[in-house]
């Protein structure tokens, strides 16, 4: 498959901008293809300058006229996707005073419907929000949050229709199921209820989109009179709200990726002031839960050295970090992820090389113990739940094999209930599969772990073509977890493979650590290690592999293609964080002063300018062959803008040695999370499947039988 098949390929005219950062010129062609005004079109694409327009809608034109051969392949994953999704399904009802609440889907639905039912009598449903219905004038459509105040009169919920993440949010009365009259714009969609359950706290966006200011609104009042209750003065940190599990604080968060500062107003005291626990001090973390009956909050933190976090106690009337004193000690290796209190016991989430646990405190007693799960490499979420005064914690498990069981645990009596399995309508046979879990070697030693599934009948004997994903960044861990639609590559002979690579916080803090800044390159090498080891393990051969990241694991992809183009027959980059020095050197993007402590200020730091350089995808691109190449954007994305992929594609064009793809999908009416239905994103990632099957030359090959 070859890019001369098709001559219509677009190539964008090249317009050279110059400019100099410490004594380094550097010059960028396609710097026209971002929109003087791009704020404007964050709000409304219509806005978009006809000339950017034509040369994406013609990427798109050329895209679909290269993939028409596999128009019907298209179709056929996703009726296999489609397939294994439950249509008609219902969540597990979480219990809150006297009704249970819960969301469901129906047959043909793209979106959610949030009900609740009595716990007593007869039941009867009561739709609170009916998202399809909602979701019907808007071609876009995405909720943040939707949430009933603490007494259950009212509900608000967060709505985003364009894809720039500016949402409005709206508030309904609980049992007419109508609008209050009252609509907050150009929020963050994040919101909390006061104890009163008719005052709201939520954040707002400033004008360069940033979440920097906490409001207070009253139900009645006007919404251009709400209280400002805090503005965040640093353009590097971001704001967002919560409350302890015990609905007593409400908790203001400001943070960037590696030092957090909270402050907590009492519930049932809105109009009060917030208190600061702990002024921010560069590489401290920290969060609360409260514990009533005790009278103490439990913090989650790194400090004193805590590199893998520790939690300690503290009395509600002095919070200050003076006063923190240690009741689950740090242990390295072993990283504290997460901590929910209830009235008598602390659940808490804790991983070891990249698997999680779930540790459960008796808060009385102090005494712990853990819940075991058989599996050697598996998933875990815990589910908070809408009440703190119960011995029940919920859980969700999960493997690549294993679909998703909800679990109750009893924390007193420690017996589990399993309330619900993940149905797969089209079957599935976990015995069907395999999963594993590799170490590779990198280039300084550090062993870097890899999960593995394939079919039972997949020959392992190098013949195997690999889809290996990775990200590597924020610390996120990427879980050893259930995807249905992994399975439409597994059945026709693909290796999917995760790559826990440094950047992520599989192996600890340090992890995350040694994969960022300065070190950002350590991720490129893992990654490619990872692929090296895939190889010498027999599994597959070089040319063999496809490689697939998103946003910051974009990134990964363009400098992994620049770096080792050999080794890869693809390379797939959703919304990909590609054009880094240009992005970072510019402070009026909505994400770049945040995002400094994470890649490095180049403004200031002619070494993190160097750094930056050496990697960033745009900036490196070269005369050579590269790998065939499908890179994904969304014109009213303000996390990776539509022009950093637009000029990615528009370079690796004009550059490259070869007659290799390179595809440019621009959705023209989303933004970073891409379709926002749950059957319109399935028919994205069937497009980014049928463009591996087919530089794969697997177009043609049958599922295995299920027989």
């Amino acid at each position: 498959m070859t890019e001369t098949i098709n001559p219509s390929a677009p190539h964008a005219e090249r317009r050279s901008v110059t400019e100099t950062h410490h004594g380094i010129t550097r010059r960028d062609e396609y710097g026209w293809l971002r929109a003087e005004d791009w704020q404007a079109v964050m709000k409304n694409p219509s806005t978009l300058p006809d000339d950017i327009r034509q040369h994406l809608e013609a990427e798109n034109t050329y895209m679909r006229s290269v993939l028409a051969p596999t128009e019907s392949l298209q179709e056929t994953l996703f009726e296999e996707m489609k397939g294994r999704i439950k249509e008609e399904d219902e969540s597990t009802p979480a219990p809150d005073g006297p009704f249970f609440y819960y969301t469901r889907t129906r047959e043909g639905g793209q979106h959610f419907i949030y009900a609740r039912r009595a716990r007593t009598g007869s039941g009867q449903e009561k739709i609170l929000l009916d998202g399809d219905k909602e979701a019907a004038p808007h071609d876009y459509f995405r909720i943040s949050a939707c949430d009933h105040g603490p007494d259950h009169t009212y509900i608000a919920w967060g709505v985003d229709t364009i894809g720039g993440e500016s949402y409005t949010v709206h508030i309904y009365e609980a049992a007419k199921g109508k609008a209050y009259g009252e609509s907050i714009k150009n929020t963050s969609g994040d919101f909390v209820w006061a104890a009163d359950g008719r005052t709201i706290f939520y954040t707002r966006l400033d004008d360069n989109h940033r979440p920097s200011r906490v409001f207070r609104h009253h139900i009645g009042d006007n919404p251009a009179d709400d209280y400002l209750v805090y503005e965040e003065p640093d353009p590097g940190f971001f704001v967002s709200l919560s409350k302890t599990q015990s609905g007593d604080f409400i908790l203001i968060d400001s943070h960037d990726h590696t030092t957090s500062e909270v402050r907590l107003i009492d519930a049932h005291n809105p109009a009060g002031s917030f208190v600061l626990v702990e002024p921010r001090k560069s590489g401290l973390e920290y969060s609360l839960e409260h514990d009533r009956l005790r009278n103490r909050f439990l913090v989650l933190t790194n400090a004193d050295g805590a590199e893998d976090f520790k939690i300690c106690e503290v009395d509600v009337s002095h919070p200050a970090r003076s006063g923190w004193r240690d009741i689950v000690l740090h242990t390295p290796g072993r990283l504290i992820l997460e901590h929910i209190c209830y009235a008598g016991h602390m659940a808490h989430i804790e991983q070891i090389d990249g698997l999680p646990r779930l540790i459960i405190t008796d808060l009385k007693t102090g005494d712990m113990h853990p819940v075991a799960f058989e599996e050697d490499a598996y998933d875990l979420d815990l589910m908070s739940g809408l009440e703190y005064g119960t011995q029940i914690v919920r859980f969700c498990y999960d493997s690549m094999t294993t679909p998703v069981h909800v679990y109750d645990y009893d924390m007193g009596t420690r017996q589990r209930t399993l309330l619900k399995v993940q149905e797969i309508p089209a079957g599935h046979d976990p015995n069907s599969y395999c999963t594993r879990r590799l170490m590779a070697q990198a280039e300084d030693g550090e062993r870097i772990p890899i999960s593995l599934l394939y079919h039972k009948d997949t020959p392992l004997d190098g013949s195997a073509p690999v889809l290996l994903y990775g990200y590597g960044a924020y610390g996120i861990t990427i879980p050893a977890s259930f995807s249905t639609t992994r399975f439409s590559l597994t059945d026709r002979g693909f290796i999917y493979a995760i790559a826990h690579i440094r950047g992520g916080m599989e192996r600890g803090y340090h992890w995350y650590m040694e994969g960022r800044g300065n070190k950002k390159t350590n991720t490129f090498r893992d990654f490619i290690a990872v692929a090296h080891h895939l190889v010498s393990e027999g599994l597959t051969r070089e040319g063999a592999l496809t490689a697939h990241g998103g946003s910051a694991g974009g990134l990964l992809m363009g400098a992994v293609a620049n770096r080792a183009p050999h080794l890869f027959c693809g390379i797939i980059a959703e919304v990909p964080f590609v054009d880094v020095l240009t992005t970072m050197l510019d402070e009026t993007l909505p994400l770049t002063p945040p995002e400094w402590p994470e890649w490095g200020n180049p403004i200031t730091d002619k070494v993190a300018y160097e750094v930056i350089a050496s990697y960033s995808p745009v900036d490196n691109v070269e005369k050579q062959a590269y790998p065939h190449i499908f890179a994904t954007g969304g014109l009213t994305d303000p996390r990776v803008c539509y022009w950093e992929p637009a000029k990615w594609v528009a370079r690796l064009r004009a550059a490259r040695s070869d007659n290799g793809l390179t595809l440019l999908h621009m959705n023209m009416g989303a933004g970073h999370g891409g379709a926002s239905g749950r059957f319109d994103r399935l028919k994205e990632v069937a497009r980014l499947y049928a463009f591996a099957l087919m530089i794969h030359n697997r177009m043609e090959t049958m599922p295995y039988s299920k027989d």
